[in-house]
C-alpha cells in the first residue's frame, strides 16, 4: 500500500502530466466545434427571457411580398414604398434599413429621388455598406468621414467599401457595415465591431448608432460604451441571445404600409408607438435570402442578429468569456483532486462518485456562471477531468491494483465492500495471527433441516440450501456484517471487525430481523414447487474474541475465535428450548434496548458452561411494531418482573391472561407452569430462577 510520502510525489507527477495533457488539447483548440454546441445549447435554453420595449422589428415578410403583389407590386420593390414608413418613423431614435441600395432603381431616378427624400426628412435612417476583399476604388473621403478616428486594434481587414448611391449616402444618419461573419461551423454566435479598409476603421452597422452619439471611447485598447468596456472574443462582440422567442416588438412591414396611409389613420399600430424607440427594418422572406443559423434557430433572419448586438451593446448586457488563465487554473485544480481523490481511495464506486460530484460540480459551476453572464468554456474541463481520471486508474492498476484486487476478490464475498475498502486503507488487519476485539457473533441455523433432506431429493436439498444461505448472506453483508462461515445448514457472521463502529450490535439484530423476513419470501416461492416450509434460529452474543487471519501462511480464513462464539452459538440453540426465533445475551441487549422490542426470556445454564446467561428474544423494531405486538411485550415484561419478585398470584394472573390471548405463545405458558412448580416446592434454593437447558 501506498505511504503519505509516495502518495504525495505520485499525485505530483500525475497531476503535472494531466495538467500538461489537457492543457495541449486546450490549445490545439480540438475542442472548438464541441464547445460551440455547448454555447448554443446555453443561449438556447440559459439565457433569461427578456423583453426589450425600446427594440422594434420590422419584416419584409412573405406575408408583406404577398399582398403587394395583389397590387401588381412585384419583388424588388420600387423604393418608394419605403418612403411612407420611414416617415411614419420619423419620430424613432433610430431606424436601421438592412436593405442594401448600392446600385440605382430600375424603377428610375425618381423613384430613389422620393425615397431620399424621405430619409433627409426623418434624419434618423442607418443604412447600411458592404465590405469587399477586392480591390476597387470607392470614395475614401466618405471612408474617412464615418471612420472611427482613434486607434482600435481590427482583426478584419477589407480592401473597399460599397456604399449606398449618392442620394442616400449623403442623406443617411449613419453608415455601417452589414456583412457578419459566420464562426466555423457556419452558426452566427458573434459579431465584430469594426473592420479595417486600408487606414480606415469602419464600424459595423449598429456601432455606427454609438459613433453618432459620441458614446465610444478607447482606452489600453479596450472599446466602452459610455465608459463600459466591452467585452470582446477575438476582436468579436459574443451575442448574447434572448431565450425568449420574442424578444422585440416585431411587425410585418405591410401593417406599417397600411397604417401609414391616409385611409388607415385607425391602425393599431400608432405612429407614437415608435417614439424614441429604435427600429430595424429587414428581409425574412425564405426566397430573399436573409435567413441565418444561430444558437436559437436554423433560419434566424439577419436583421434580427443587427437587433440583438444592438440590445447588448445599448443595454450594456455582454456575455464574458472567463480568461484562458483561470481555466487553466481550474483544470490543474481539477487534475490535483482528481489524482489525489482516486490514487487515496481504492473503491472503484467512491472514485466514481468523486468523478461525477466533480462533473456535476463543473456543468453546475458553468451553468451559475452564465446565468451572471459568464462563459465557462467547459469541455477543457472536462477533458481534464477523464484524462486525470483514466491516467490516474491506469497508473493504480499497473502499481497497486494486484494487491487490491486479491484483497477484493478474498473478502468480498463475506463482507461489505465498506469493509473491504478498510482493509484495503488498514492492509496491516489482514496480516496472519489476530488481535483481541469487541465483536457481535451471529449464528443462523435452519431448524429441522435433517428430516427435511430426507423428504426430498439431493438436488432440490441443494437448491434450498443455496437460496435459503444466500438470502441470509445477502442480508448480513447489507448490514455491515462478515460473513465468516457456513457450517452446514448453519451461518457464522460477525460485526465488530476489522471495522468498528457503535451501530454493530444494532446492525446484527436488524440482520438477524430481516433474515426472518427474507424467508417469510423464500417461503412463497418453496410452497409453490411443493417444498417445506423453512424455519430458522438465530443466536447473537456480543463480547470480547480474538479476530484475524487464522490458519497458516498459504491457506487462512478471517475469522473470530473464543468464548463469544460458543456463546452465540448455544443461543441459537436455545431457540428450540422456547420455542423462539432470535434469541440475543444480555451484553447484546443492552446495546439495543432502544431500538427493539425485545423480552427477557430468563436466566439459563447450558451444558458444559456452569456461569448463567441472562437472555433475551427480539420481536421487532420498536419503531416498526404495531400497539398490539408493543402491548404483548410490556405485559409479558410486567409477568417476568412479577415472577423474579416472587409476586406469584399477580405474576400468574398475567401469565394466564397471555396463554389465553397467544396460546401459541411457549414463553407465557412455560412460566405459568413454572410459577405453579415453585409455588407447589416447600423451599426455594438460591438459583430457583435459573434454567438448565442440557440440550445443545
Amino acid at each position: 500500500m501506498m505511504n503519505r510520502k509516495n502518495l504525495l510525489k505520485n499525485v505530483v507527477i500525475l497531476s503535472i502530466v494531466s495538467f500538461l495533457f489537457s492543457s495541449l488539447i486546450f490549445l490545439s483548440e480540438i475542442l472548438k466545434p464541441f464547445e460551440f454546441k455547448v454555447y448554443d445549447a446555453f443561449s438556447k435554453y440559459l439565457n433569461p427571457p427578456k423583453k426589450t420595449d425600446s427594440i422594434c422589428l420590422i419584416y419584409v415578410d412573405q406575408l408583406s411580398i404577398d399582398e403587394l403583389s395583389k397590387q401588381k407590386i412585384t419583388w424588388p420593390w420600387p423604393r418608394q414604398i419605403y418612403a411612407p414608413v420611414i416617415e411614419y418613423l420619423s419620430e424613432a431614435d433610430a431606424v436601421f434599413i438592412d436593405i442594401l441600395f448600392t446600385e440605382n432603381s430600375s424603377y428610375g431616378v425618381e423613384d430613389d429621388k422620393i425615397l431620399a427624400q424621405a430619409v433627409e426628412k426623418a434624419g434618423n435612417v442607418y443604412l447600411p455598406i458592404v465590405l469587399s476583399k477586392e480591390k476597387r476604388n470607392f470614395d475614401e473621403k466618405y471612408a474617412k468621414k464615418i471612420a472611427y478616428q482613434d486607434l482600435i486594434p481590427v482583426k478584419y481587414e477589407y480592401n473597399s467599401v460599397i456604399f449606398p448611391i449618392e442620394e442616400f449616402k449623403k442623406f443617411a444618419k449613419g453608415l455601417g457595415n452589414v456583412s457578419i461573419l459566420p464562426d466555423e461551423d457556419g452558426i452566427y454566435r458573434q459579431m465584430p465591431l469594426f473592420f479595417k479598409v486600408k487606414d480606415y476603421v469602419i464600424p459595423s452597422f449598429v456601432m455606427s448608432y454609438f459613433i453618432q452619439k459620441n458614446s465610444i471611447s478607447v482606452k489600453n485598447k479596450e472599446i466602452s460604451i459610455d465608459n463600459m468596456v466591452i467585452p470582446l472574443n477575438d476582436g468579436n462582440l459574443l451575442l448574447k441571445y434572448s431565450s425568449d422567442k420574442n424578444p422585440f416588438h416585431v411587425f410585418s412591414f405591410v401593417e406599417l404600409l397600411n397604417a401609414s396611409t391616409s385611409e388607415n389613420q385607425n391602425s393599431n399600430i400608432k405612429k407614437d408607438f415608435f417614439k424614441g424607440k429604435t427600429v430595424f427594418i429587414g428581409l425574412t422572406a425564405a426566397g430573399l435570402f436573409d435567413l441565418k443559423p444561430t444558437p436559437l434557430s436554423s433560419k434566424t433572419p439577419g436583421v434580427f442578429i443587427h437587433a440583438t448586438a444592438f440590445e447588448n451593446l445599448v443595454n450594456k448586457d455582454f456575455i464574458k468569456i472567463v480568461p484562458r488563465f483561470l481555466i487553466f487554473v481550474l483544470i490543474f485544480f481539477i487534475s490535483v483532486i482528481i489524482t489525489y481523490a482516486f490514487l487515496k481511495q481504492h473503491s472503484m464506486k467512491i472514485n466514481l462518485v468523486v468523478f461525477l460530484c466533480v462533473a456535476a460540480f463543473l456543468f453546475s459551476l458553468s451553468l451559475i456562471l452564465f446565468r451572471f453572464s459568464l462563459y465557462l468554456q467547459l469541455l477543457p474541463s472536462f477533458v481534464c477531468l477523464l484524462c486525470s481520471s483514466i491516467m490516474t486508474l491506469l497508473y493504480s492498476y499497473a502499481t497497486e491494483g494486484r494487491e487490491k484486487s486479491f484483497i477484493k476478490r478474498t473478502f468480498t464475498q463475506y463482507m461489505d465492500k465498506k469493509i473491504v475498502n478498510y482493509l484495503l486503507e488498514h492492509p496491516e488487519t489482514i496480516i496472519p495471527g489476530g488481535n483481541k476485539k469487541t465483536v457481535t457473533v451471529f449464528f443462523a441455523d435452519i431448524a429441522g433441516f435433517t428430516s427435511i433432506s430426507e423428504r426430498l431429493s439431493p438436488e432440490d436439498t441443494a437448491m434450498m440450501l443455496h437460496k435459503v444461505l444466500n438470502s441470509l448472506t445477502l442480508v448480513v453483508i447489507k448490514n455491515g456484517g462478515v460473513v465468516d462461515k457456513y457450517i452446514g445448514d448453519c451461518i457464522m457472521a460477525f460485526w465488530g471487525a476489522p471495522l468498528k463502529t457503535d451501530l454493530d450490535e444494532i446492525n446484527a439484530c436488524r440482520a438477524a430481523l430481516e433474515c426472518i423476513e427474507s424467508l417469510r419470501e423464500l417461503n412463497k416461492e418453496f410452497s409453490e414447487k411443493g417444498f417445506p416450509s423453512i424455519n430458522i434460529r438465530i443466536g447473537i452474543h456480543t463480547g470480547d474474541a480474538i479476530v484475524g487471519n487464522i490458519g497458516s501462511d498459504r491457506l487462512f480464513n478471517y475469522t473470530v475465535i473464543g468464548d463469544t462464539v460458543n456463546i452465540a452459538s448455544r443461543l441459537e440453540g436455545v431457540n428450540k428450548f422456547f420455542k423462539t426465533n432470535i434469541v440475543i445475551s444480555e451484553e447484546t441487549y443492552l446495546k439495543t434496548l432502544d431500538n427493539f422490542l425485545v423480552r427477557q426470556l430468563g436466566v439459563i445454564t447450558v451444558k458444559g458452561r456452569a456461569k448463567p446467561i441472562n437472555i433475551f428474544e427480539i420481536l421487532g423494531e420498536k419503531t416498526k411494531s404495531d400497539s398490539e405486538k408493543i402491548l404483548f411485550v410490556e405485559k409479558y415484561n410486567a409477568g417476568y418482573l412479577l415472577f423474579t419478585q416472587q409476586r406469584w398470584a399477580e405474576a400468574k394472573e398475567i401469565f394466564l391472561s397471555l396463554v389465553k390471548d397467544f396460546p401459541e405463545d411457549f414463553p407465557s405458558r412455560f412460566y405459568l407452569k413454572k410459577i405453579e412448580e415453585v409455588v407447589d416446592s416447600q423451599q426455594l434454593t438460591k438459583d430457583w430462577f435459573i434454567i438448565k437447558i442440557e440440550e445443545k
